[in-house]
């Protein structure tokens, strides 16, 4: 075979540092632009960004050229000098060191970015840490669906 196709579709999820609530709604747009900027000029294809004061979800399609390691790698890194450089904090904005990652296939993107765009309405019902929580006990249990961040039906 000549060339490569791949079809790889990642949410990437990262928390504010501490959990901190410090991604204020009035640069949280500009923020997610700049992480577009970063995957796209990347070669990967940034789906959607979206998220609450203290952690983002990112639906990414995935170059093969590049780990999943690397990519969320860069994104904290420049995210944050962005952050640092561009908004007044009360403190030196910081990523968590961790991160989730998390593969569907074509099919449930359409769900997940419908997920991803409700992050607000979302998390007025549950917290992040319980999310999180929930989302690791389905994969280690694999007795509920396997779309952790998708509400269960």
């Amino acid at each position: 075979m000549s060339h490569c196709f791949t079809q790889l579709h990642l949410q990437i999820v990262f928390a504010v540092k501490y959990r901190a609530a410090l991604i204020a709604p009035g640069f949280r747009q500009d923020l997610y632009k700049y992480m577009a900027g970063i995957i796209n000029n990347r070669s990967h294809s940034c789906l959607i960004i979206n998220g609450i004061s203290d952690h983002v979800h990112i639906l990414v399609r995935m170059s093969p050229a590049e780990s999943i390691a690397s990519l969320t790698q860069t994104i904290k890194c420049n995210s944050s000098r962005w952050i640092n450089d561009h908004q007044p904090l009360p403190r030196i904005f910081r990523w968590q060191e961790g991160y989730g990652a998390f593969s569907y296939s074509k099919s449930h993107v359409p769900k997940v970015v419908r997920y991803i765009e409700n992050q607000e309405q979302h998390h007025r019902q549950r917290t992040f840490q319980e999310e999180y929580q929930n989302m690791i006990n389905r994969y280690k249990n694999h007795t509920e669906t396997p779309h952790p961040f998708l509400p269960l039906i």
